[in-house]
């Protein structure tokens, strides 16, 4: 039986349940990791472990077939207190307010129903109301870098759970940026959908017009396949949208990018932080994009409404008839914010919504000059001592960068770049127009990718980084390759004689097994065999399509060209066997790849 996997992202429990682990082996790390972890903070309520168990047992019981139609299959994920879990307490942090939901979240549903198993609602700023972190009677989870700052809010729970490798991702909320600040204090990827592209039926309300469910991960890969499983139109949702799917693209040619002017740049004092945001342009600059500095109190303006106009009033409406009967069962900071936020009138409302429709027409000129932005996605990595001292203004500055963007319907994702001086993370924020999810995927999957950071704060290494297909040039057909066609060996000439260019290395998902053909030059055999398989290493080309004729014309049996799946979940043409034509050949699959094979042999 193979082992749990150090990592829990979702490449290497793939890897390890294709083996054949056991989904109650995981839920048993998760209880190790747990009880190691040692934070009463960090879950307000957890499914037992019998209830575990028997969901893990009736994954395991699955067929070879079942398991692999689950994307999700035995992948351990938390969930923000204020989104519902059927069997568990919503409380939204607040005791006296918790109920007992009759069914999930649209969103939790879909990833149980692609195989993620629930292990725990995670604590909040109460009532999603706080960018830091430390407003709730549950206490304060534990930042996984310094237990002296905040955690950021106000999913804190579950930015820890996932940087402290005890969920493979984790659902939090996006109001004024709940989703994106405690995956920049937690070295995580943090993706908030455009507003309406994931159903919020089954959230509890923070401002119903601008919420979203939130995705934290340990790569972008990782968020872009939960999102991909969780995303889609939803009838019971009101505020549900319809949009053409966009996938993750390469990094484009010509890319602008727009980066805030000195005098927009609000570090509040936090040098080491400043000095950070400043390298991370610098490396991005040096990926292949231009920055262009914009002007920034348009966004800045917008930002202001969330709090200071009439949308605070929404909150209220969410919990009124609880804030009138039991406002002393409140957080004295949250109830501070939302109980006067009855004595604002229609007319306030009005006023501020054609506010934000004249600003929102002035930003939209944004996108003429820059296909995104990228902004800190925290401005200061306050302490607790700090925040508790000024709750009210340490919150405002945290939203300096991510309060204008759901009021004016964008799409964002934050992404880890580096350590600071100080050790502690360092991250940037994209943006971009509504809709524009998989372009933002397709570039922050670049810049975390190439990192080099550990994942959160586990200290395992980051998965190495893989070219996307879609990086191949326009008319050519991106080919993957295991053996003699590799660079450096025998046939590789038939590639680059056709004209192919090489866009990157690759590993196949581990349902392969990898057979010495005989013969001269001596050949691989890849054959799936699903269960039982091994992740096998090969390069990927981009072949010419006037090429291709000539190439096929070249492949002799009982190689051929096929389908074959790579560990990113990419499906792509490549060099297959028929599985007769291995018979008798022996198995080097444990090798990992031709070239490793080879030396060995040597």
């Amino acid at each position: 039986m193979p082992a749990v996997p150090e990592s829990f992202d979702l490449k290497s429990l793939a890897r390890a349940y294709a083996a054949g682990l056991d989904p109650r082996d995981v839920i048993a790390a998760v209880e190790a990791r747990i009880a190691a972890f040692d934070d009463p903070a960090l879950f307000i309520a957890r499914p037992d472990r019998a209830t575990l168990d028997a969901r893990a047992a009736a994954l395991a019981a699955l067929s070879v077939d079942a398991r692999a139609a689950l994307p999700l299959y035995g992948v351990p994920f938390a969930v923000k207190d204020n989104i519902d879990v059927a069997g568990l307490p919503t409380t939204a942090a607040c005791p006296d307010f918790a109920y007992a939901p009759s069914a999930s979240a649209t969103t939790v549903a879909k990833l149980e129903a692609a195989g993620a198993i629930v292990i725990g609602k995670t604590n909040l700023d109460q009532f999603a109301t706080g960018l830091v972190g430390v407003r709730s009677p549950y206490g304060v989870p534990r930042n996984t870098f310094d237990p002296a700052r905040i955690p950021g809010g106000s999913s804190s729970g579950s930015a820890v759970a996932v940087a402290a490798g005890i969920a493979a991702f984790s659902l939090g909320t996006d109001t004024a940026g709940s989703g994106r600040v405690p995956a920049g204090l937690n070295n995580l990827v943090g993706l908030k959908p455009t507003p309406g592209l994931a159903s919020t039926t089954g959230v509890l309300p923070a401002c119903r017009t601008l919420d979203c469910v939130s995705i934290f991960a340990l790569t972008v890969d990782d968020a872009t396949a939960v999102l991909d499983v969780m995303a889609g139109f939803d009838p019971t949702d009101a505020f549900s949208k319809v949009f053409a799917a966009e996938k993750q693209g390469p990094w484009p040619a010509g890319l602008r990018l727009g980066v805030p002017g000195a005098k927009d740049r609000h570090f509040f004092g936090d040098t080491v932080g400043e000095a950070a945001y400043a390298a991370a342009l610098e490396r991005i600059a040096g990926l292949g994009a231009t920055l262009v500095e914009i002007d920034f109190e348009p966004l800045f303006a917008v930002a202001r409404l969330l709090y200071e106009g009439p949308w605070v009033a929404e909150r209220l409406a969410a919990i009124e008839e609880f804030v009138a009967a039991k406002p002393e069962a409140m957080h004295p900071v949250t109830r501070a914010i939302i109980a006067p936020a009855g004595a604002r009138t229609a007319v306030e409302a009005f006023k501020s919504l054609y506010k934000l429709k004249d600003l929102a027409r002035i930003a939209e000129a944004v996108w003429t000059s820059v296909d995104a932005l990228v902004v800190p996605t925290v401005p200061r990595a306050w302490t607790v001592a700090e925040v508790e001292a000024d709750p009210i203004a340490t919150n405002s500055a945290l939203g300096t960068y991510t309060n204008f963007v759901n009021l004016l319907g964008l799409s964002a994702l934050a992404v880890p770049v580096a350590l600071r001086s100080d050790g502690f993370p360092s991250g940037v924020t994209l943006i971009g127009e509504g809709g524009r999810d998989g372009f933002l995927a397709g570039l922050g999957r670049v810049i975390e990718g190439t990192s080099g950071l550990p994942l959160g704060a586990t200290g395992k290494p980051r998965p190495a980084f893989t070219p996307l297909a879609l990086d191949a040039p326009a008319d050519t057909l991106p080919l993957v390759v295991f053996g003699a066609h590799l660079s450096g060996l025998a046939l590789n000439h038939e590639l680059t004689g056709c004209g192919a260019t090489l866009i990157g290395e690759t590993r196949t998902a581990p349902l392969y097994r990898m057979h010495a053909l005989a013969g001269a030059p001596v050949r691989p055999g890849l054959i799936r065999v699903g269960e039982g398989g091994a992740a096998i290493k090969g390069e990927i080309w981009a072949v010419p399509f006037a090429g291709v004729g000539a190439l096929l014309a070249r492949i002799a049996p009982p190689l051929g060209l096929g389908t074959v799946v790579l560990e990113d979940g990419q499906s792509l043409r490549g060099f297959i066997c028929e599985t007769a034509g291995v018979e008798g050949a022996p198995d080097v699959s444990h090798h990992g790849g031709w070239r490793a094979y080879l030396a060995a042999r040597a």
